[in-house]
């Protein structure tokens, strides 16, 4: 990869990622929810997930799911499906206070694993980059040794700093109202997201 292709990578890589998404509420949330130190458990599940996706990109498994209409409606309904249940569990919890020592990191690291797994902005997101970016006749091998650490930098920094965000409304001193009108909101963009991966999976068509 040249190093204009690399500044065009990582451009496209960094408006992917801080683009305001399920990961992006969710880190938010966890942030608001336990702090910084725990919340990096979602972090790094997002880090998990991503260096999965890289590796799949480039074997060109995740080409296949987008060129399988049926198999990808699926992965959209389940997103869906997954996303509304969320926002209605944060709405219905929005006034209960957090209990930072009852939430093990495992369950943190498994629920942000498991949004950004089903959602399908990233499935596009990495088929876009291996289609547009992945130089032919150079060897994969060589790409990814660029590919992967500047992928990987961008994602923990865009998301450490949406978990952050949360840290810092949590800490603002607005009180109990504030929070459970705050979490209120992202239970709204929860379901929003979740209807919206849904009405696009209904116009790719059922299988």
């Amino acid at each position: 990869m040249t190093v204009g292709g690399w500044l065009v990578f990582a451009s496209f890589w960094a408006i992917f990622v801080t683009t305001p998404g399920p990961n992006a509420i969710n880190c938010i949330q966890n942030g608001l929810t336990f702090g910084f130190r725990k919340s990096l458990w979602g972090v790094f599940a997002i880090l998990t997930q991503a260096s999965l996706f890289l590796g799949l990109s480039a074997i060109g498994l995740t080409a296949l799911i987008a060129a399988s209409p049926d198999l990808f409606w699926w992965l959209r309904l389940a997103g869906s499906v997954v996303l509304i249940a969320l926002g209605i569990r944060t709405w219905l919890n929005a006034t209960k206070p957090p209990e930072l020592r009852e939430t093990a990191p495992g369950s943190i690291f498994g629920k942000s694993f498991l949004i950004a797994t089903i959602n399908a902005k990233s499935v596009a997101g990495y088929v876009a980059a291996f289609s547009q970016f992945i130089e032919p006749g150079i060897p994969i091998a060589n790409q990814m040794t660029v590919i992967f650490p500047t992928a990987l930098t961008i994602t923990g920094l865009s998301y450490c700093g949406y978990t952050a965000i949360g840290v810092a409304l949590g800490r603002a001193a607005l009180g109990a109202v504030f929070n459970v009108y705050f979490r209120r909101v992202m239970a709204v963009l929860f379901v929003t997201y979740g209807v919206l991966l849904m009405m696009l999976g209904q116009q790719i068509g059922t299988p």
